[in-house]
Protein backbone atom coordinates (compact mmCIF):
# COMPACT_ATOMS: atom_id res chain seq x y z
CA UNK A 1 0.00 0.00 0.00
CA UNK A 2 1.62 3.30 -1.14
CA UNK A 3 0.72 5.76 1.30
CA UNK A 4 -0.53 9.51 0.44
CA UNK A 5 1.19 11.69 3.16
CA UNK A 6 4.52 10.99 5.57
CA UNK A 7 5.36 13.12 7.78
CA UNK A 8 9.43 14.20 9.26
CA UNK A 9 9.87 15.82 12.67
CA UNK A 10 13.59 16.53 12.16
CA UNK A 11 15.08 16.90 8.53
CA UNK A 12 18.49 16.41 9.25
CA UNK A 13 20.90 13.92 7.68
CA UNK A 14 18.82 11.01 8.22
CA UNK A 15 15.85 12.69 7.43
CA UNK A 16 16.65 14.46 4.48
CA UNK A 17 18.14 10.85 3.18
CA UNK A 18 15.10 9.41 3.76
CA UNK A 19 12.07 11.90 2.69
CA UNK A 20 14.89 12.87 -0.84
CA UNK A 21 14.55 8.40 -0.53
CA UNK A 22 10.77 8.45 -0.66
CA UNK A 23 10.51 11.30 -2.95
CA UNK A 24 12.72 9.65 -5.91
CA UNK A 25 10.89 6.09 -5.86
CA UNK A 26 7.37 7.77 -4.67
CA UNK A 27 7.71 11.34 -6.66
CA UNK A 28 3.33 11.47 -5.76
CA UNK A 29 3.69 10.96 -1.99
CA UNK A 30 2.86 14.37 -0.09
CA UNK A 31 6.07 14.61 2.16
CA UNK A 32 5.62 17.16 5.18
CA UNK A 33 8.61 18.49 7.75
CA UNK A 34 8.91 20.18 10.98
CA UNK A 35 12.47 21.70 11.74
CA UNK A 36 13.71 24.55 13.44
CA UNK A 37 16.54 24.92 10.98
CA UNK A 38 14.44 26.81 8.45
CA UNK A 39 16.84 26.87 6.19
CA UNK A 40 16.77 23.40 5.45
CA UNK A 41 13.30 23.31 5.23
CA UNK A 42 13.74 26.08 2.46
CA UNK A 43 15.82 23.94 0.50
CA UNK A 44 14.15 20.80 0.54
CA UNK A 45 10.88 23.11 -1.12
CA UNK A 46 12.98 24.17 -3.34
CA UNK A 47 14.18 21.16 -4.26
CA UNK A 48 10.70 20.03 -4.22
CA UNK A 49 11.15 17.26 -1.89
CA UNK A 50 8.31 18.60 0.51
CA UNK A 51 5.06 19.69 0.05
CA UNK A 52 4.60 21.61 3.05
CA UNK A 53 7.15 22.73 5.75
CA UNK A 54 6.62 23.70 9.22
CA UNK A 55 8.07 25.72 12.59
CA UNK A 56 4.97 23.94 14.42
CA UNK A 57 4.04 20.71 14.55
CA UNK A 58 0.70 21.28 12.65
CA UNK A 59 -2.56 19.27 12.47
CA UNK A 60 -1.27 18.72 9.21
CA UNK A 61 0.32 15.47 10.67
CA UNK A 62 -2.50 14.15 11.43
CA UNK A 63 -3.25 13.01 8.01
CA UNK A 64 0.42 11.54 7.65
CA UNK A 65 0.58 7.30 6.84
CA UNK A 66 3.80 7.51 9.11
CA UNK A 67 5.35 9.70 10.82
CA UNK A 68 9.49 9.50 11.28
CA UNK A 69 11.21 10.78 14.57
CA UNK A 70 14.41 11.81 13.40
CA UNK A 71 15.23 14.96 16.22
CA UNK A 72 18.35 14.06 18.31
CA UNK A 73 17.81 11.09 20.97
CA UNK A 74 17.40 13.42 23.88
CA UNK A 75 14.59 15.26 22.62
CA UNK A 76 12.48 12.20 21.72
CA UNK A 77 10.23 12.15 25.37
CA UNK A 78 9.23 15.88 24.18
CA UNK A 79 8.13 14.97 20.70
CA UNK A 80 6.62 11.65 21.59
CA UNK A 81 4.52 13.83 24.19
CA UNK A 82 3.35 15.97 20.76
CA UNK A 83 2.59 13.29 18.39
CA UNK A 84 0.51 10.83 20.88
CA UNK A 85 -2.75 12.78 19.77
CA UNK A 86 -1.67 11.67 16.09
CA UNK A 87 -1.34 7.45 16.79
CA UNK A 88 -3.71 5.46 15.48
CA UNK A 89 -4.04 2.67 13.03
CA UNK A 90 -3.94 5.00 10.35
CA UNK A 91 -1.08 7.17 11.74
CA UNK A 92 2.08 5.04 12.25
CA UNK A 93 4.93 6.82 14.51
CA UNK A 94 8.70 5.30 14.09
CA UNK A 95 12.02 6.86 14.77
CA UNK A 96 15.14 6.49 13.50
CA UNK A 97 17.90 6.86 16.13
CA UNK A 98 20.92 4.22 16.96
CA UNK A 99 19.61 3.67 20.34
CA UNK A 100 16.38 2.34 21.08
CA UNK A 101 16.11 1.65 25.11
CA UNK A 102 15.12 5.22 26.00
CA UNK A 103 12.52 5.58 23.45
CA UNK A 104 10.64 1.86 23.83
CA UNK A 105 10.61 2.90 27.34
CA UNK A 106 9.27 6.21 27.17
CA UNK A 107 5.84 4.48 24.93
CA UNK A 108 5.02 1.78 27.25
CA UNK A 109 1.65 1.91 28.53
CA UNK A 110 1.11 5.07 26.05
CA UNK A 111 -1.41 5.48 23.58
CA UNK A 112 1.47 5.57 20.94
CA UNK A 113 2.77 1.87 21.85
CA UNK A 114 0.49 -0.53 19.33
CA UNK A 115 1.44 2.24 16.55
CA UNK A 116 5.04 2.33 16.90
CA UNK A 117 7.87 0.47 15.36
CA UNK A 118 11.42 1.61 16.23
CA UNK A 119 13.41 2.12 13.34
CA UNK A 120 17.11 2.40 12.92
CA UNK A 121 18.86 2.76 9.23
CA UNK A 122 22.41 1.56 9.18
CA UNK A 123 23.57 4.21 6.90
CA UNK A 124 24.77 7.61 7.60
CA UNK A 125 27.99 9.88 7.30
CA UNK A 126 30.66 11.30 8.87
CA UNK A 127 29.07 14.76 7.81
CA UNK A 128 25.14 15.83 9.23
CA UNK A 129 22.83 18.24 7.91
CA UNK A 130 20.20 18.03 5.17
CA UNK A 131 22.73 19.95 3.13
CA UNK A 132 24.95 16.16 3.23
CA UNK A 133 21.57 13.62 2.88
CA UNK A 134 21.64 11.93 -0.79
CA UNK A 135 18.43 9.86 -2.10
CA UNK A 136 20.69 6.85 -2.48
CA UNK A 137 21.97 6.38 1.14
CA UNK A 138 19.65 3.76 2.29
CA UNK A 139 20.27 1.88 -0.78
CA UNK A 140 21.06 -1.94 0.04
CA UNK A 141 21.53 -1.09 3.92
CA UNK A 142 20.10 -2.59 6.79
CA UNK A 143 17.66 -1.09 8.30
CA UNK A 144 16.54 -2.20 11.83
CA UNK A 145 12.84 -2.48 12.90
CA UNK A 146 12.25 -2.83 16.60
CA UNK A 147 8.22 -3.06 17.05
CA UNK A 148 7.00 -3.30 20.68
CA UNK A 149 5.39 -6.28 22.01
CA UNK A 150 2.08 -4.53 21.53
CA UNK A 151 2.70 -3.29 18.03
CA UNK A 152 -0.10 -4.42 15.99
CA UNK A 153 1.28 -7.36 13.58
CA UNK A 154 -0.33 -6.32 9.84
CA UNK A 155 0.77 -2.63 10.51
CA UNK A 156 4.54 -4.35 10.93
CA UNK A 157 4.53 -6.30 7.56
CA UNK A 158 3.17 -3.16 5.93
CA UNK A 159 5.95 -0.64 6.84
CA UNK A 160 8.58 -3.56 6.36
CA UNK A 161 7.75 -3.70 2.72
CA UNK A 162 7.64 -0.34 2.75
CA UNK A 163 11.08 -0.05 4.18
CA UNK A 164 12.17 -2.57 1.87
CA UNK A 165 10.59 -0.76 -1.60
CA UNK A 166 13.13 2.08 -0.46
CA UNK A 167 15.47 -0.09 -1.20
CA UNK A 168 16.35 -0.65 2.32
CA UNK A 169 16.69 -4.45 3.97
CA UNK A 170 14.67 -4.41 6.54
CA UNK A 171 15.60 -6.41 9.46
CA UNK A 172 13.23 -7.20 12.67
CA UNK A 173 14.61 -7.39 15.96
CA UNK A 174 14.24 -6.75 19.90
CA UNK A 175 15.10 -3.49 20.93
CA UNK A 176 17.91 -4.55 23.91
CA UNK A 177 19.61 -7.06 21.03
CA UNK A 178 19.58 -4.12 18.83
CA UNK A 179 21.29 -1.57 21.70
CA UNK A 180 23.83 -4.18 22.60
CA UNK A 181 24.78 -5.28 18.91
CA UNK A 182 24.93 -1.76 17.74
CA UNK A 183 27.22 -0.84 20.81
CA UNK A 184 29.98 -3.47 18.99
CA UNK A 185 29.49 -2.79 15.53
CA UNK A 186 29.40 1.13 15.49
CA UNK A 187 29.31 2.84 19.34
CA UNK A 188 32.47 0.82 20.13
CA UNK A 189 34.19 1.39 16.71
CA UNK A 190 33.16 5.27 17.06
CA UNK A 191 34.38 5.74 20.50
CA UNK A 192 38.12 4.20 19.44
CA UNK A 193 38.12 6.25 16.77
CA UNK A 194 38.13 9.30 18.59
CA UNK A 195 40.35 8.21 21.21
CA UNK A 196 42.68 7.46 18.86
CA UNK A 197 42.73 11.48 17.18
CA UNK A 198 42.64 12.76 20.46
CA UNK A 199 46.03 10.28 21.41
CA UNK A 200 47.91 11.40 18.30
CA UNK A 201 46.82 14.92 18.49
CA UNK A 202 48.05 14.51 22.06
CA UNK A 203 51.01 12.91 21.15
CA UNK A 204 52.56 14.62 18.14
CA UNK A 205 54.87 17.18 17.91
CA UNK A 206 54.86 20.72 16.86
CA UNK A 207 55.62 20.58 13.49
CA UNK A 208 52.31 18.19 13.40
CA UNK A 209 54.53 15.05 12.30
CA UNK A 210 52.02 12.40 12.46
CA UNK A 211 49.26 14.26 10.63
CA UNK A 212 51.35 15.04 7.88
CA UNK A 213 52.15 11.38 7.35
CA UNK A 214 48.90 9.68 8.54
CA UNK A 215 48.67 6.44 5.95
CA UNK A 216 45.40 5.61 4.80
CA UNK A 217 45.17 2.96 7.27
CA UNK A 218 44.47 5.96 9.75
CA UNK A 219 42.74 7.94 7.99
CA UNK A 220 40.21 4.80 7.24
CA UNK A 221 39.79 4.07 10.82
CA UNK A 222 39.72 7.53 11.90
CA UNK A 223 37.64 8.56 9.69
CA UNK A 224 34.00 8.41 11.53
CA UNK A 225 35.95 10.90 14.17
CA UNK A 226 34.91 13.86 12.05
CA UNK A 227 31.08 12.49 13.15
CA UNK A 228 29.12 14.98 15.38
CA UNK A 229 30.16 15.31 18.70
CA UNK A 230 27.06 16.31 20.24
CA UNK A 231 25.04 13.44 18.66
CA UNK A 232 28.10 10.59 19.91
CA UNK A 233 27.48 12.30 23.54
CA UNK A 234 24.05 11.95 23.63
CA UNK A 235 24.57 8.10 21.72
CA UNK A 236 26.83 7.70 25.05
CA UNK A 237 24.76 8.57 27.58
CA UNK A 238 21.57 6.99 26.31
CA UNK A 239 23.32 3.65 25.42
CA UNK A 240 25.52 3.51 28.29
CA UNK A 241 25.03 0.29 29.72
CA UNK A 242 26.08 -1.60 26.59
CA UNK A 243 28.89 0.64 25.67
CA UNK A 244 30.58 0.28 29.23
CA UNK A 245 30.04 -3.52 28.96
CA UNK A 246 31.84 -3.35 25.66
CA UNK A 247 34.25 -1.22 26.73
CA UNK A 248 35.64 -3.64 29.09
CA UNK A 249 35.52 -5.89 27.08
CA UNK A 250 37.65 -4.25 24.63
CA UNK A 251 40.41 -3.36 26.98
CA UNK A 252 40.84 -6.80 28.19
CA UNK A 253 41.23 -8.30 24.39
CA UNK A 254 43.69 -5.32 24.11
CA UNK A 255 45.60 -6.41 27.20
CA UNK A 256 45.98 -9.99 26.03
CA UNK A 257 47.47 -8.03 22.65
CA UNK A 258 50.13 -6.26 24.58
CA UNK A 259 50.68 -9.07 26.75
CA UNK A 260 51.79 -11.50 23.39
CA UNK A 261 53.44 -8.68 21.82
CA UNK A 262 55.46 -7.98 25.32
CA UNK A 263 56.62 -11.70 25.79
CA UNK A 264 56.96 -11.70 21.81
CA UNK A 265 54.66 -14.66 21.65
CA UNK A 266 55.27 -15.46 18.00
CA UNK A 267 52.47 -17.85 17.44
CA UNK A 268 49.63 -15.79 19.35
CA UNK A 269 50.80 -12.87 17.35
CA UNK A 270 49.99 -14.43 14.04
CA UNK A 271 46.75 -16.25 15.21
CA UNK A 272 45.61 -13.33 16.46
CA UNK A 273 46.18 -10.96 13.14
CA UNK A 274 45.18 -13.93 10.83
CA UNK A 275 42.15 -14.67 13.06
CA UNK A 276 40.68 -11.26 12.81
CA UNK A 277 41.64 -11.59 9.00
CA UNK A 278 39.81 -14.38 8.28
CA UNK A 279 36.80 -13.31 10.17
CA UNK A 280 37.04 -9.61 8.30
CA UNK A 281 37.45 -11.12 4.76
CA UNK A 282 34.20 -13.42 5.45
CA UNK A 283 32.51 -10.48 5.36
CA UNK A 284 30.98 -10.54 1.90
CA UNK A 285 31.83 -6.65 0.21
CA UNK A 286 29.39 -8.34 -2.77
CA UNK A 287 26.26 -9.35 -0.64
CA UNK A 288 23.40 -7.27 0.03
CA UNK A 289 24.22 -5.49 3.54
CA UNK A 290 25.90 -2.29 5.81
CA UNK A 291 29.56 -3.19 4.40
CA UNK A 292 28.49 -3.16 0.73
CA UNK A 293 27.78 0.64 0.62
CA UNK A 294 30.72 1.95 -0.34
CA UNK A 295 31.36 2.17 -4.10
CA UNK A 296 34.88 3.38 -4.51
CA UNK A 297 37.21 3.13 -7.11
CA UNK A 298 41.34 4.86 -7.67
CA UNK A 299 43.04 6.41 -10.60
CA UNK A 300 46.68 6.95 -11.79
CA UNK A 301 46.49 10.99 -12.21
CA UNK A 302 49.44 13.27 -13.62
CA UNK A 303 49.73 16.02 -11.19
CA UNK A 304 48.99 18.67 -13.74
CA UNK A 305 46.89 21.96 -14.06
CA UNK A 306 43.43 20.67 -14.43
CA UNK A 307 43.74 17.31 -14.29
CA UNK A 308 40.98 16.82 -11.94
CA UNK A 309 38.57 18.50 -13.60
CA UNK A 310 39.13 16.83 -16.98
CA UNK A 311 38.39 13.85 -15.26
CA UNK A 312 35.32 15.06 -13.40
CA UNK A 313 34.25 16.41 -16.65
CA UNK A 314 34.19 13.63 -18.70
CA UNK A 315 31.74 11.83 -15.89
CA UNK A 316 29.81 15.03 -15.63
CA UNK A 317 29.13 14.79 -19.19
CA UNK A 318 27.71 11.26 -19.73
CA UNK A 319 25.73 11.32 -16.85
CA UNK A 320 27.64 9.79 -13.71
CA UNK A 321 27.06 11.44 -10.32
CA UNK A 322 30.11 11.89 -8.40
CA UNK A 323 29.43 11.24 -4.06
CA UNK A 324 33.35 12.25 -3.41
CA UNK A 325 36.72 13.12 -5.08
CA UNK A 326 39.90 13.77 -3.66
CA UNK A 327 44.02 13.27 -3.80
CA UNK A 328 45.47 10.95 -1.88
CA UNK A 329 48.69 11.76 -0.49
CA UNK A 330 49.88 8.78 1.47
CA UNK A 331 49.33 5.46 -0.23
CA UNK A 332 51.01 3.36 1.53
CA UNK A 333 48.67 0.62 1.55
CA UNK A 334 46.50 1.83 -1.57
CA UNK A 335 46.97 1.75 -5.38
CA UNK A 336 46.03 5.20 -7.44
CA UNK A 337 46.25 8.77 -6.42
CA UNK A 338 43.06 9.37 -6.93
CA UNK A 339 39.85 8.72 -4.80
CA UNK A 340 36.49 8.82 -6.23
CA UNK A 341 32.81 7.65 -4.42
CA UNK A 342 29.70 7.12 -6.29
CA UNK A 343 26.21 6.42 -4.56
CA UNK A 344 25.76 3.57 -6.41
CA UNK A 345 27.58 0.52 -8.17
CA UNK A 346 25.73 0.98 -11.46
CA UNK A 347 27.57 4.93 -11.37
CA UNK A 348 30.99 3.09 -10.77
CA UNK A 349 30.65 0.70 -13.40
CA UNK A 350 29.93 2.85 -15.85
CA UNK A 351 33.02 5.38 -14.53
CA UNK A 352 35.22 2.09 -15.15
CA UNK A 353 34.57 1.40 -18.12
CA UNK A 354 34.33 5.06 -19.46
CA UNK A 355 37.68 5.84 -17.83
CA UNK A 356 39.65 3.28 -19.47
CA UNK A 357 38.70 3.74 -22.26
CA UNK A 358 40.08 7.47 -22.16
CA UNK A 359 43.09 5.44 -21.01
CA UNK A 360 43.25 6.05 -17.26
CA UNK A 361 44.64 3.35 -15.20
CA UNK A 362 41.94 2.55 -12.67
CA UNK A 363 41.69 0.02 -9.87
CA UNK A 364 38.81 -1.26 -7.58
CA UNK A 365 38.83 -1.40 -3.94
Amino acid sequence: MQPDKIGFIGLGLIGGAIAKTIHRVYPDISLIAYDIDTVSLSLALEEGVLTNAYDIISDDFASCRYIFLCAPVQKNAEFLAKLSRFAGESCIITDVGSVKNSIHQDIVGTNIEPYFIGGHPMAGSEKSGYTNSTPYLLENAYYILTPTEQTIPKIITEFQEFIRSLGAIPLIMDYREHDYATAAISHLPHILAFTLVNLVKKLDNSEETMKTIAAGGFRDITRVASSSPVMWQQICLANQEQILKLIDAFIEALSNIKQDIATQNESELFQFFQSAKDYRDSFSLKSSGAISKSYEIYCDLVDETGGIATLATILAKNRISIKNIGIIHNREFQDGVLHIEFYEEESLQKALVLLRNYQYTVYER
